[in-house]
Parts: structure tokens; C-alpha cells; sequence
């Protein structure tokens, strides 16, 4: 690689940090700039020092604003899975790598542009995860009378769900999302259009939306879920939620795994059993979970 005049700044000013795994630069390719947050360039640090003692930084150079992230392996690779930070997929792949120990950035976006079976799957999990807490969400707030309430959330079920779909395509969710949307499953964005523009009441059109939501929910359940679905299935003993949330497949992710587990049991892909629980009172028993096929 060529390095730069702006290259070798970032090499003197952040090359040397302790703990530095990776250095990344990106120019943000946008007239609107949203990738990073209205400054002209990125740079991202990857490091085993902890993130948070500096943060986000904003740093000018020949009159470019520059953003400069810091930030842990652990805490990207949940972004990427979880689209936390929306722009981190987009910067893992379109940035540039100036500094790589171990190669962990390259293999990193190779596992991204290859959609690695695992990183499928969690994002999978995740997205499906936040689909389900909404639309449960946005179904309580009919019941209660709070139909914008509702109506916010059925927008986000929305969402959550054409991430789903544009990740079973093989694809990364972007910031023009409906724009995808628009050409790979035309069904959803009718139903966003509806949701957005019709001329029905909002208690209508949050109604409708919500129904398509709950039938996809059901439908896409055990192939979002395979990944927890197939922990839970990796050995005899049945599971407590902490265990899985400690699982290395899971830990990091952001799951409404209380919410997952119950629809799960609920449609009989897995099954709860009682355990008599540890220093607890007695006829207090411990929900764990197990394979429906056990």
C-alpha cells in the first residue's frame, strides 16, 4: 500500500498506542456525510486497551475534521452482528487498513464479505430478536390505547424484519435500507408504505402491519433461531439463560433471550424443564431449557 502523506500522520499520532491491534482510515465517500457522524474521515482503532478511557475523539488536519473511534474486538464484532453502529460494516469494508497485527481487520471483513456461517447466524438471531421484542411491543401499546406509541414500534418491526430478509439474501443492511428493500422483497416495502402513507386511520395501518408482522414471526422463527436452537441441542443437560448468554456464540450479542426462549418453547422447537433451585425456598423450581427432541 501507498502510504500517504495523510497515512503516515496516522501512523505518528496513533501507531504506537499500547495495546493497538489494527489502525483504519476511511474518507467518507458521502456529500451528506452520515457514515461518521457529519466529519470528513474516519479513524477506527482497534485495540486491547479499554475503549472507553478516550472514546470518540474529533481531531482537525489541514482543515479535514477527522472522527477517530477507539474501540475493543469484542465491541466491533457485536456492532457488525447486531447493526448497533450501522456505519461499522460499511467501514470494515471500505476502509482502508494501515496497521494489521495478526491480520485480525482482513480476516475480520473477509468472515464480513463472505458472510461467514456464524456471523449469519448471530445476525440473524439478533435482528430477529429485536423484531420479535417490537412487535410484542407495539402489540401491548394497541391494547392500550397508545396507537403512536404503537405505530413507533411496528416502524421498527419493520425494520428489524428487512434486515432479516436482506441478511437470508446474502447481503449487508445499508443506510438506504427501504431503497433496498424497494428491490429485493417489494412485498415489505408495500407493507412500510401502507404503514407510512395510507389513507386509513394509524390504528389501522398499525393493525395491518402488526399482523404481518406476528404470520413472518412464525415463519422465520426456527431459521433465525438455528444457531441458539442448536446450542440448546448441543448437549443432554438442559440450559439456564445464564449459561447461554455466557456461550462464546452468544455473549456480546444484544438478545431479548428471555423473549426468545419463551416463543421457542411456545412453539415447541425447544422445551423448558423445572429444576429444583439452590438455596431457595421450598416448591421454588428453576426454568431451564432443553431439546424438544429429548
Amino acid at each position: 500500500m501507498i502510504r500517504t502523506e495523510a497515512t503516515a500522520t496516522y501512523l505518528e499520532q496513533f501507531g504506537q498506542e499500547e495495546g493497538l491491534i489494527s489502525l483504519l482510515h476511511m474518507e467518507n465517500p458521502f456529500s451528506y456525510q452520515p457514515v461518521i457522524d457529519g466529519l470528513d474521515r474516519l479513524v477506527l482503532i482497534v485495540t486491547e486497551a479499554e475503549a472507553s478511557k478516550k472514546g470518540i475523539e474529533h481531531r482537525v488536519w489541514n482543515d479535514i475534521r477527522i472522527q477517530v473511534r477507539r474501540v475493543t474486538p469484542e465491541q466491533l464484532e457485536s456492532w457488525i452482528v447486531s447493526s448497533s453502529n450501522r456505519g461499522s460494516a460499511y467501514w470494515l469494508i471500505q476502509g482502508d487498513i494501515i496497521v494489521d497485527r495478526d491480520d485480525y481487520l482482513a480476516t475480520l471483513r473477509g468472515r464480513l464479505m463472505e458472510w461467514s456461517p456464524l456471523i449469519r447466524e448471530q445476525k440473524l438471531l439478533s435482528e430477529f430478536s429485536r423484531f420479535v421484542r417490537s412487535a410484542l411491543q407495539a402489540k401491548q401499546d394497541l391494547k392500550d390505547g397508545k396507537v403512536l406509541d404503537a405505530y413507533s414500534n411496528v416502524l421498527s418491526s419493520l425494520h428489524y424484519w428487512a434486515h432479516i430478509v436482506l441478511v437470508e439474501e446474502g447481503m449487508h443492511p445499508e443506510l438506504t435500507v427501504w431503497e433496498q428493500m424497494r428491490r429485493v422483497n417489494p412485498g415489505i416495502y408495500k407493507l412500510f408504505e401502507e404503514l407510512t402513507t395510507s389513507g386509513e386511520t394509524l390504528e389501522q395501518r398499525v393493525e395491518l402491519v402488526l399482523l404481518a408482522c406476528e404470520f413472518a414471526i412464525l415463519n422465520k422463527m426456527e431459521s433465525s433461531c438455528a444457531l441458539l436452537i442448536r446450542l440448546i441441542e448441543s448437549r443432554k443437560e438442559a440450559w439456564s439463560p445464564f449459561e447461554l448468554q455466557r456461550h462464546p456464540d452468544l455473549s456480546g450479542l444484544p438478545l431479548e433471550l428471555s423473549v426468545l426462549l419463551y416463543k421457542l418453547v411456545n412453539r415447541g422447537h425447544i422445551r423448558e424443564v423445572a429444576q429444583t433451585a439452590r438455596l431457595a425456598p421450598n416448591g421454588l423450581m428453576e426454568l431451564e431449557y432443553t431439546s424438544a427432541k429429548s
